[in-house]
């Protein structure tokens, strides 16, 4: 297989065949762009994300952390704390594992969350440290659900596209792209890991009762697009050019040979909702950008719309950054 996430029919053929839900507390487990389980708790649910990371540097630990946590967002839930397993090369110094600890969690306490727990474990053959999150979120009511999809629904994107994978590339081919551009190009693109977080947004989109949200994470914003559509089972178009990207991706994206709609996105969210324009001036009050970006439509064509063109969106592949 392919470095990277697994495409979507080897998920469906190699991992969600075997899987037999047989409890009715579940209310939605996994599935094609379903990125946490649900589950009924008290008078509301509970909803559980896992995200994965190889860490370079003990600030990586940062990424699953804030992954997980706006996958669980997208539920409507509120995260409340992560659990956090380390798998580490067996000649890792006690003092990096200290490091790693102390960045996890400053990472959670970022994200309002604890951390309650986890695992840690050192492996004979393992070169590099690795990182799974585990968070656990609680929401009142019914959780949000892609089965809400209905057609003529506007879509809403927060924030731009590309931000997780501009950071990633700005933190790590720093020296590489100042032969190119100046350093504050590169150090603003880097000064994107800020804006990684959807907890604030996903918490705005509840309250002005969006039908469902989606990370915009690996694969980029035209992953999302498919998988919204693909678990709903409905159709969508989209407008390339509405679709926002900040200018210090498009460099990085065009030094790279790359696609800023089909990198890591960690950051914006994809929201389905009755009217995007008051959503979006809603967002804009709290501070966070926002922008329609498109619709549900009555058939099962995804279609992203460029000016007179139009062409028709693949299923998700890998990751434009594993190309780096």
């Amino acid at each position: 297989m392919k470095p990277g996430k697994i495409s979507e029919s080897v998920l469906k053929r190699s991992v969600l065949k075997y899987i037999k839900s047989g409890n009715d507390r579940i209310k939605n487990g996994a599935g094609v762009g379903s990125d946490c389980a649900i589950f009924a708790y008290e008078n509301g649910f509970g909803a559980q994300a896992e995200a994965f990371f190889t860490l370079e540097r003990a600030a990586d630990i940062y990424y699953p952390i804030v992954k997980a946590a706006n996958n669980a967002a997208c539920s409507g839930a509120v995260p409340i704390m992560t659990l956090v397993t380390l798998m580490l090369p067996e000649d890792m110094e006690e003092r990096q594992l200290q490091e790693i600890m102390k960045a996890a969690d400053a990472a959670a306490k970022s994200l309002g969350l604890q951390v309650a727990g986890g695992h840690t474990v050192t492996e004979r053959k393992r070169k590099k440290a690795a990182a799974a999150a585990a968070v656990t979120g609680i929401g009142e009511g019914e959780p949000l659900l892609p089965g809400k999809l209905r057609p003529g629904q506007d879509l809403v994107m927060t924030k731009w596209a590309g931000l997780e994978g501009t950071t990633l590339l700005a933190e790590r081919y720093e020296e590489k792209l100042r032969e190119r551009y100046p350093l504050h190009m590169i150090e603003t693109a880097a000064a994107f890991k800020r804006q990684l977080s959807v907890i604030p947004e996903a918490a705005t989109a509840v309250k002005s009762n969006v039908s469902a949200m989606h990370d915009v994470s690996t694969g980029g914003i035209f992953a999302a697009l498919w998988e919204l559509a693909e678990s709903a089972g409905v159709g969508l178009a989209a407008d390339l050019k509405k679709i926002p990207v900040k200018q210090e991706t498009v460099e990085i994206c065009e030094f790279f040979g790359i696609s800023p709609y089909e990198l890591l996105s960690g950051g914006s969210l994809l929201m389905a909702t009755e009217s995007g324009e008051h959503l979006v001036r809603t967002l804009e009050g709290e501070g966070i950008p926002a922008a329609v970006i498109g619709r549900i439509t009555d058939n099962h064509d995804r279609i992203v719309i460029n000016e007179d063109e139009s062409r028709f969106l693949e299923r998700p592949k890998s990751d434009e950054i594993m190309k780096i």
